[in-house]
């Protein structure tokens, strides 16, 4: 099918593509805005780095339960209202994180805020890819790349507000209103209508059996899925480390100021910008399976040199290495889920979603507890630890295609 001119594009689908944009924007922002002030609550909670692991991961514990009732919304709702409604919900969980003055209380709002941001995730994906149906090419990558600048956006608002000795309550509460007005405005341009029945009569999976039919999943599937699963959640434990422990090492083991330290977890999902807008390229000229090598070498040697040598502007490297190198390995492992024979449509990619949503989970407990038995500074040898393990698995991932081979339409993605 030709690719439509962008001046064949109607007007109202390109407001639609700039309204999904603004949404994947604000859901970056509003997490990050909270990322930064965490050293700040763990000190006035008093919490040790197990407890803190814990309570922070009550945030993939709140998507983990509530992923899977999204659709269901979706149907009811709407993917754009649901969109919208999950951003004002999770704004006000994260001001709720942020001001309570318990740990008990701090954990439970991040659940909930976890909660409404896997909804969110969902839905403004859903929308998307209504979006992306309309302009018959890819766009969904510059979706993500425009959450890591909204991510991006959010650290340096917090940063700013350190700075400024701005307590958290005002912080976010300023974060809060302004972020879900934005969505809100951008809900008026979002496209109109009931979600597209991606199960209508004739859709057939990828092996071309059509969706009734049953399948069996042989060991070799089971293997396959396995390692994507691991490559996805190697990206996640770098992402973790960035959001959960950059700012914390950097502070508290290397004694960098409040407002330095937030850089940390700005390197890391500035760099991941950075990989988004040239990882498509790099993957048509070297292929999937080389450009997610490469990615885990970057890891592991960026952010291993780091550890081995503990400075403040070595570690803002080696995050940033970090990022860079994990770019493009979550979108690899949900492309290749989703191209998996054998499975139906979407079964791919809602299963590899959902054990890395796990991932997400396991992580900040596993290096809390490293942690407190040695030190943080070991716990994140896990970041090094994933890069090598991607350049290992990284063999399932599709090499380059041949010139005479078009290669297929990007898969859905996830933030």
């Amino acid at each position: 099918m030709p690719t439509p001119s962008a001046s064949a594009v109607p007007r109202s689908d390109r407001r639609a593509r700039v309204a999904v944009a603004v949404l994947f924007f604000t859901n970056g922002a509003l997490f990050a805005n909270l990322v930064p002030r965490y050293p700040e609550i763990k000190a006035d909670l008093g919490l040790s780095n197990a407890l803190y692991g814990l309570s922070v991961a009550a945030f993939p514990t709140g998507a983990i339960v509530a992923g899977l009732g999204a659709s269901a919304l979706i149907r009811r709702f709407g993917s754009a209202r649901v969109a919208v409604g999950g951003t004002w919900c999770a704004a006000v969980a994260l001001l709720v994180a942020a001001i309570l003055p318990s740990a008990p209380g701090f954990a439970a709002a991040l659940l909930v805020a976890g909660a409404m941001d896997a909804i969110t995730d969902v839905a403004q994906n859903a929308h998307g890819l209504r979006v992306q149906r309309r302009y018959r090419r890819s766009i969904l990558n510059s979706f993500h790349a425009v959450w890591s600048v909204g991510a991006v956006t959010g650290g340096a608002m917090a940063a700013g507000a350190i700075a400024l000795d701005l307590p958290r309550g005002t912080h976010l509460a300023i974060s809060t209103v302004v972020l879900s007005l934005v969505a809100l405005a951008a809900s008026r341009f979002c496209l109109p209508g009931a979600e597209t029945d991606q199960t209508a009569p004739g859709h057939r999976g990828t092996d071309g059996h059509a969706p009734g039919r049953r399948i069996r999943v042989g060991a070799s599937t089971i293997v396959l899925i396995g390692a994507l699963v691991l490559i996805a959640s190697a990206g996640s434990v770098v992402e973790d480390a960035g959001s959960s422990w950059a700012t914390l090492y950097l502070s508290d083991s290397l004694g960098a100021a409040a407002a330095v330290a937030s850089f940390g977890f700005i390197a890391v999902v500035g760099a991941q910008f950075v990989g988004r807008l040239l990882g498509d390229r790099l993957v048509d000229r070297f292929g999937q399976r080389a450009v997610a090598r490469a990615g885990g070498v970057l890891v592991a040697v960026g952010m291993g040199s780091a550890l081995a040598v503990p400075t403040i502007p070595g570690t803002m490297v080696g995050l940033a290495a970090a990022g860079l190198g994990i770019a493009t390995l979550v979108p690899a492992a949900m492309h290749a889920a989703d191209e998996i024979p054998g499975l139906r449509p979407g079964t791919g990619l809602t299963v590899l979603s959902w054990l890395m949503r796990l991932g997400f989970l396991l992580s900040p407990p596993v290096v809390g507890a490293i942690a407190d038995a040695t030190s943080l500074r070991a716990g994140l040898l896990v970041v090094p630890v994933a890069g090598l393990a991607v350049v290992l698995l990284a063999g399932v991932l599709a090499g380059r295609a041949r010139p005479s081979v078009s290669s297929p339409a990007a898969a859905a993605t996830l933030t």
